[in-house]
């Protein structure tokens, strides 16, 4: 199957992606919902988790993406693979967030991962950054006790924005002091591997809910 092509970044603040969307029937979507469930926000292709469901069927597997498109590929991935423990959802994870957590059967949310997610480099486009304050809060009224949050990026300074905000968050615990933490996923994404393979740095960090 050819891929789609998609702009590769798109801004979150624009008014088209203000609307927060209408959660699922997760009764419907999941074929065992209250399993483990891994939160991957900004899966881009969603290829990571395609993996990871085949792999680890005894967890369910979510991903937020912000580009239509590429949510709609993934899914007919997932639909063609006969998944029953993988979903993509499109949406702005920023408004979208806590909707989707507070549908979801309580006490499911075990991991939550973001990585590589858009840089917006320039000051005053910061905002757009996916990681901010009402995010982490958000996360961690739902996630476990004990649960994970994996951070990953190929940028110093967005790792060390991601990690600030959720270090200011008491319900956290940051397990790594520096960016070189493992992987504790059972596979990469593209995205880390890629990097990886230019001889490029990925710095990583991990918390735990506590």
């Amino acid at each position: 199957m050819g891929r789609v092509r998609v702009r590769e970044h798109v801004n979150p603040l624009a008014q088209k992606y203000q609307v927060p969307i209408d959660p699922p029937d997760w009764n419907k979507i999941y074929a065992k919902v209250h399993q483990p469930l891994h939160l991957d926000l900004g899966c881009g292709r969603g290829r990571l988790l395609w993996n990871l469901a085949q792999i680890e069927p005894s967890w369910n597997y979510l991903g937020l993406e912000i580009r239509e498109p590429l949510v709609e590929e993934a899914n007919q991935w997932r639909d063609e693979q006969g998944l029953t423990n993988l979903h993509y959802l499109f949406c702005n994870a920023n408004n979208s967030l806590k909707p989707i957590l507070e549908t979801l059967p309580a006490g499911i949310l075990k991991r939550v991962s973001i990585q590589f997610p858009d840089p917006w480099f320039k000051r005053r486009h910061q905002r757009r950054r996916i990681v901010q304050p009402e995010l982490v809060t958000e996360i961690a009224d739902y996630i476990m006790m004990g649960g994970e949050v994996f951070l990953q990026s190929d940028v110093k300074d967005v790792i060390k924005q991601m990690s600030d905000i959720f270090s200011e968050n008491p319900s956290f615990q940051r397990l790594t002091k520096d960016f070189g933490a493992e992987n504790p996923l059972p596979l990469p994404s593209e995205r880390e591997r890629s990097t990886i393979s230019r001889g490029e740095p990925v710095y990583r960090v991990l918390f735990e809910r506590c």
